[in-house]
C-alpha cells in the first residue's frame, strides 16, 4: 500500500479544525481519496475521480445495511420532535425529579451512565436511549450538552466491548474463529476483559466526572457557554411523561426482539442495523399513536412536527452518509493496511502489544470505524501470537482498546455523528471535549500495555 493512503483523513482532520466544517472536510477528503484511487488506476485524475465521488455516495446510498443507519438517524429526529413538542420531555424531567431519581447532578449522571451501560446490546442503542432520556435533565441541571455527549458516548462502546453479549461479541468471535489456538476462540475473547486498559478507563474516567462534578479543558468553556444558550431556548410546557418514556421503552424492548428474531432466538448474533431501524420506526409509531390518540394533537400536526424534526436533524445526517463514503474510499485505497503495516516485523517483543494498540487508534481515528479496524488488525495480530508466543487475550485486547480509542477521538466516525444527535450537541463540540478524556485514557492505556507485556511476555 502506498504512504498517500493516509492523505485524505489527514486533509479532513485539517479542516475541521481550520474551517470548523465537517462536511466541507468529508467532502475535501472523498475527492481527494477517489482522485488518489484515480492516479492509482492510472486513468484521468480530476474526471474520473470526481465521478467516482458520486458513485461512492451512491454505492453507500444502495447498501442495505448503510441505507438503515440513514433512515433510522432521520427517525431519531421525529421521535425526538415527538417527544419535545408534546411536552413529554419536560414532564418526565419533573417526574424524575419529583420522585428523587434524579435530584442532583450526580444522580442525573449516573442515571446517564447506569441507562447506557443497562442497554449493552447495541452501542447506537446505547448511546439513543440513555442521550434522549437524560437531555432534559442535563439542562435542568445546568450540565452541557457537550457533558452529555462525553458520558453517552465513553459509556457505549466500552461497556459493549467488555460485556460483549452482542453483536459486537459475535462479530470479533467470527473473526478469532477463523484461527487455531491452544484454547478457544471464546475464551481468549472473554480474557481480553481485564485486559481491554482503555475501556476500563474510559468508563472510570466518565464515573469520575460524575462523581467528583468536575470537568476539565474544552469541556468546561462549553460549561461557561451553557448560559448564553440557555437564554435561546424556548421551554416546553410539561403534559405527560408517558409521552415520552412509552416511546423510549418501545425502542427499547422492540430492540431486544428484534435482535433475538434476526439472530434466530440468539442475542448476540442478532442484526444490529435492521433491529435498531425496526425498533426506531415502531417507537415512532408509538409515540404517533399515543400523541393521537390523546386528541391534542392532529394527524397533520403530528406529520408537521415529524418532517420538522427530520429537518433540524439533516445536516448530521449528511454527515453519517459522508462519514460512511469516506470509509469506503479510504477501505479502496488502503488506508487501514498502510496504518497496519507500521507495526513491522523489526519492534522490541515487549512494544509489539503497545504499538499494536497505538496503530488500531490511529486507524479507527484516520477511517472513523472501529469495526473496520478490528476486521484489519486482527489477521495481523494472530500471526504474532502464534509465531512470537504472544498472549492471545493481551494482543486482542490491545487490538480492540485501540479501536474504540480512535473511534472517541475522530471528528469523521459515524458513532461520534450518532452521540451529537442523541444529545443535540454540535458535532465538532463533542468532538473537541471530548478528545482530552480520550487521550489522557489512551495514554494511560499505552502505558499499561507496555508494563503488561514486561510482565507477561
Amino acid at each position: 500500500m502506498h504512504w498517500y493512503s493516509i492523505l485524505p483523513p489527514i486533509i479532513a482532520i485539517i479542516i475541521v479544525f481550520w474551517r470548523k466544517e465537517v462536511i466541507l472536510a468529508l467532502v475535501a477528503a472523498i475527492l481527494s481519496a477517489e482522485w488518489l484511487l484515480a492516479y492509482q488506476n492510472k486513468t484521468e485524475v480530476l474526471f474520473t475521480g470526481t465521478i467516482g465521488s458520486i458513485e461512492r455516495v451512491i454505492e453507500i446510498v444502495v447498501s442495505a445495511s448503510n441505507s438503515r443507519i440513514l433512515l433510522f438517524s432521520l427517525l431519531i429526529g421525529a421521535m425526538l420532535a415527538y417527544m419535545r413538542y408534546s411536552g413529554g420531555v419536560t414532564a418526565t424531567v419533573e417526574l424524575l425529579i419529583n420522585k428523587g431519581v434524579a435530584k442532583s447532578k450526580k444522580q442525573v449522571g449516573l442515571l446517564t451512565m447506569f441507562t447506557g451501560t443497562v442497554v449493552f446490546i447495541e452501542s447506537n442503542l446505547s448511546v439513543l436511549a440513555s442521550g434522549i432520556l437524560a437531555r432534559g435533565l442535563f439542562d435542568k441541571f445546568k450540565m452541557s450538552r457537550a457533558r452529555l455527549a462525553y458520558v453517552i458516548d465513553s459509556t457505549s462502546a466500552p461497556i459493549c466491548i467488555l460485556i460483549l453479549l452482542n453483536g459486537w461479541g459475535a462479530f470479533i468471535l467470527a473473526l478469532l474463529s477463523n484461527y487455531e489456538f491452544e484454547q478457544s476462540a471464546v475464551s481468549i475473547l472473554w480474557g481480553t476483559i481485564p485486559l481491554n486498559f482503555y475501556a476500563i478507563i474510559a468508563l472510570v474516567l466518565v464515573l469520575y466526572t460524575i462523581l467528583a462534578d468536575k470537568v476539565h479543558g474544552p469541556m468546561k468553556d462549553a460549561e461557561h457557554e451553557l448560559a448564553k444558550l440557555e437564554g435561546e431556548q424556548v421551554p416546553v410546557q410539561p403534559t405527560k411523561a408517558r409521552f415520552m418514556l412509552l416511546p423510549l421503552a418501545s425502542m427499547i424492548l422492540a430492540m431486544i426482539g428484534f435482535m433475538l428474531w434476526t439472530g434466530n432466538g440468539d442475542l448476540a448474533s442478532g442484526d444490529g442495523s435492521k433491529s435498531v431501524l425496526y425498533a426506531t420506526v415502531f417507537a415512532c409509531f408509538v409515540a404517533y399513536i399515543l400523541l393521537l390518540s390523546s386528541k391534542q394533537f392532529s394527524h397533520k400536526e403530528l406529520v408537521d412536527t415529524g418532517f420538522k424534526g427530520m429537518g433540524e436533524i439533516l445536516p448530521l445526517v449528511t454527515i453519517v452518509l459522508f462519514s460512511l463514503t469516506l470509509g469506503a474510499s479510504l477501505k479502496e485505497l488502503g488506508t487501514g493496511i498502510f496504518v497496519a503495516g507500521m507495526v513491522g516485523d523489526y519492534l522490541p517483543i515487549s512494544l509489539i502489544v503497545p504499538v499494536l494498540f497505538l496503530a488500531g487508534g490511529m486507524m479507527s481515528f484516520s477511517t472513523g470505524t472501529s469495526w473496520g479496524t478490528f476486521a484489519i488488525l486482527i489477521p495481523i495480530g494472530v500471526p504474532l501470537i502464534q509465531t512470537l508466543g504472544l498472549p492471545p487475550s493481551l494482543v486482542i485486547a490491545a487490538i480492540l482498546g485501540g479501536g474504540v480509542f480512535g473511534d472517541h477521538c475522530s471528528p469523521i466516525s459515524d458513532t461520534t455523528a450518532v452521540s451529537s444527535i442523541a444529545s443535540g450537541c454540535d458535532l465538532l463540540t463533542h468532538v473537541r471535549t471530548q478528545m482530552p478524556y480520550a487521550l489522557f485514557g489512551g495514554v494511560l492505556a499505552f502505558l499499561g500495555y507496555f508494563i503488561a507485556s514486561l510482565i507477561m511476555i
